[in-house]
């Protein structure tokens, strides 16, 4: 039963008691977010859009490169364009030097933290005696006419120094020619490499950051030249591309862009095939097992070279292999068709040709949706079994089948899902290119988000990972010594994962379902992604135009959510349940008799009806007057007079009010966890039905630790929930009911025998 208690006021309207006293701790939780972001100016708005003297630096690449299929090496030399479009002169350029990464001494590998533990998979302890030769190994840097320039290495980074500063407007052209040893990438789980086939004596090379790379420069930091140790991935500017890639001859290359001599290295039969791929409605073998098996047991002398164009791109990465089976099928955005491409070993047939390529399709049409048409030519699949990784128009994706072709749901589900995330990539960072190196969760949870939107739209009831506000709350409830702020820089991020993806997509999530509502926040997504599409944004540009397209305040989330630690724990802290008073004495002292009935007996009472054996009244009876015979229950003429009065001077619409004998609930809430978020709270009441209430999270800013809500009913209610449909990540449940539920638990008995 709920707690009952009379009403003893004559008026007719309950005021929730929140207390006028500002706490700080409220004040600061709905505080602006002033301090945190930066100021807005010509070139990042204060509407989170980019503004009217805008600029951002381009890179033109020419690529050539060999790959050698017997020593694992790459050899390559490039020119690169680059274009001041700054404000600012430059007297030197920054360039990344991302295989520095596993050279021997690195930073990288120095500061690697490491522990044994009782049981540990071969690489972890194979990578104690690692002496891989890695790192780009520079021959030569020079201008457009030949000559040396000067240029200083700095473990992932090459500063070269210019004769003059490169001023705004200008172009300056450079060469640089190097080579390295491509790792191993199922020893190094890194995030290229190759894979070594020892039943047919082939390779599988997936290939990135193969090249000295431009770092950005940019309006916000300057150049972003910080140190890469392996997490916090990468930093570009957009240009165009033209690659060459020569290999041995039998192998199949895929790589970012469009292959522009395809009449020298397909057959008609292929090309054809390309062709008829564009219009079908399932995936088209453009090379077949069979073709595959028939490419690997070729090695023959001599070489050939695969040449692609890819304009307005960030990056560029390739796979090549003897071993591919390729497949393929167009999707259409408007009058421009877009191929969708798998490349993978025979290994993967019953898995791959029949998931990865429809999987490209999905996630094109899905994210395009919720963004902008997907504007390249092709998107890729790779198979890599070793990694998951995006580049433009190509990524790598890890799930093969077993030996015999079976496989267990959760690689299924594991391949599709990484499909989706890595193609999805394509859109952020690839497009709306913020700066990975800084902030992961502007792509990673991002793209967590939208692929959680692609996975329901896959199949109903698909297991997703991450997304649901329900899924994160073990992290967010758990030790806060583990736990950073979503906006940390990505080489502090603790428990990655959650981190910089699980959590931000929740907290998208959250904002979609509950906050903001899906056509406001979908309507603002898809502003924030079209006003930065082949962009550079910060953090502060998604967090204003998120307000300034929806025209909701959501610092106090942002602040709660991203700069903060604090998990949702909101409780049912305490309900009173009232009546107003009816003006009927007798009825009052009716129902007055009724609950004191209902109360217990103090132990004394009922201890001394024993020991007591006669009082003095009992012995003496002839001492009782009328004060012995008192009922309290009863209503003198004086309280039926004031209870008169008071009920007659009641409006009519008072009297209206008092004849419906409302049910009054002040329900007290308690923010156990911190973290300010709306209530929602379901009404169940006793004759079964039941309704949800929804109260935005300004509730909390005058007390961010307790608030009171009245709520008014014509039914009594039966029970209180908070958060029916799992919408705000709440970690406890069990203090979110009135009355309480318990979770039924077991401990088990067993003999030591």
């Amino acid at each position: 039963m709920l707690k009952r208690s009379l009403l003893a006021i004559l008026g007719l309207f309950l005021l929730a008691q929140y207390g006028w006293a500002q706490e700080e701790r409220a004040h600061e939780k709905f505080k602006q977010l002033y301090e945190e972001l930066p100021t807005p100016n010509q070139y990042h708005n204060a509407a989170g859009a980019p503004g009217h003297k805008y600029w951002q630096q381009r890179a033109d690449y020419n690529i050539q490169v060999r790959l050698d299929d017997e020593k694992q090496r790459i050899y390559g030399k490039e020119r690169i364009a680059y274009y001041n479009n700054s404000p600012d002169e430059l007297s030197y350029l920054w360039l990344q030097l991302d295989q520095n990464v596993r050279a021997q001494g690195s930073d990288a590998q120095i500061t690697e933290t490491q522990k044994l533990d009782p049981q540990m998979y071969s690489y972890q302890v194979m990578s104690l005696f690692d002496k891989f030769d890695g790192g780009f190994k520079i021959e030569k840097v020079s201008g457009k006419k030949g000559e040396n320039l000067k240029y200083t290495i700095n473990k992932t980074m090459m500063r070269i120094d210019l004769d003059r500063p490169l001023k705004p407007g200008e172009k300056f052209e450079f060469d640089v020619k190097w080579w390295y040893n491509i790792n191993d990438g199922i020893k190094t789980r890194a995030r290229s490499g190759y894979e070594y086939f020892p039943e047919d004596d082939n390779y599988m090379y997936n290939i990135a950051q193969f090249y000295p790379r431009m770092c950005a420069y940019n309006s916000v930091d300057g150049w972003q030249n910080k140190q890469f140790m392996g997490r916090g991935e990468f930093t570009l500017s957009f240009g165009n591309f033209n690659l060459e890639i020569t290999v041995p001859k039998n192998f199949i290359v895929g790589a970012t862009g469009v292959l522009q001599n395809s009449k020298d290295v397909l057959s008609k039969t292929q090309r054809e095939r390309i062709e008829k791929a564009r219009t079908a409605k399932d995936p088209v073998f453009i090379i077949t097992e069979e073709e595959a098996k028939a490419n690997e047991s070729k090695k023959g002398e001599g070489s050939q070279t695969w040449r692609f164009y890819a304009s307005n791109v960030r990056d560029v990465a390739f796979v090549a292999s003897r071993k591919l089976i390729w497949d393929a099928q167009g999707v259409q955005f408007g009058d421009r068709n877009v191929l969708a491409i798998s490349y993978y070993p025979k290994e993967c047939m019953g898995l791959w040709d029949k998931y990865s390529t429809r999987a490209v399709v999905h996630t094109l049409k899905t994210y395009s949706k919720y963004t902008f048409d997907y504007p390249y030519p092709v998107a890729i699949s790779s198979h890599a079994n070793f990694t998951g990784m995006e580049y433009p128009m190509i990524c790598f994706n890890y799930g093969r089948p077993r030996p015999d072709g079976t496989y267990s749901e959760r690689l299924k589900y594991g391949m599709i899902g990484v499909i989706i995330h890595e193609i999805g990539h394509n859109y952020f960072p690839m497009i709306v290119n913020s700066d990975e190196r800084q902030w992961t969760w502007m792509d990673e949870g991002l793209n967590t988000f939208l692929q959680y939107l692609t996975e329901v739209e896959w199949e109903r009831d698909y297991p997703c990972r991450r997304g649901p506000a329900y899924k994160i709350t073990d992290y967010m409830g758990g030790d806060k010594n583990g736990i950073v702020p979503i906006m940390t820089n990505s080489e502090s991020i603790l428990q990655f994962g959650n981190n910089a993806y699980g959590k931000p997509a929740t907290a998208l999530n959250i904002l979609r379902e509950t906050i903001m509502g899906r056509e406001l926040f979908d309507h603002a997504f898809k502003e924030y992604a079209n006003r930065w599409k082949f962009k550079h944004p910060t953090p502060a540009d998604f967090f204003r135009t998120m307000e300034d397209a929806s025209g909701v305040d959501l610092d106090w989330f942002w602040r709660g959510w991203f700069y903060g630690t604090d998990h949702v724990d909101i409780a049912l802290d305490e309900i009173t349940h009232y009546h107003l008073n009816t003006f009927n004495p007798e009825q009052e002292m009716s129902m007055q008799k009724i609950w004191d009935a209902e109360d217990p007996t103090y132990i004394g009472d009922i201890r001394n009806k024993e020991s007591v054996k006669q009082t003095v009244m009992e012995r003496y009876p002839d001492l009782r007057d009328k004060y012995n015979d008192r009922d309290k229950y009863r209503v003198d003429e004086e309280t039926q007079r004031n209870s008169l009065f008071a009920y007659q001077n009641l409006s009519a619409e008072e009297k209206e009010v008092l004849a419906k004998d409302y049910n009054y609930y002040q329900v007290d809430f308690k923010n156990v966890g911190g973290l300010v978020m709306p209530i929602i709270i379901e009404l169940k009441y006793v004759d079964g039905s039941s309704e949800v209430r929804y109260i935005p999270a300004e509730i909390w800013r005058y007390n961010s630790n307790k608030v009171s809500k009245v709520f008014v009913t014509e039914k009594e209610i039966k029970e209180f929930i908070l958060d029916p449909y799992l919408e705000t990540a709440d970690v406890e449940r069990e203090n979110n009911y009135f009355p309480r539920r318990r979770k039924p638990t077991r401990f088990e008995m067993f003999s030591p025998r």
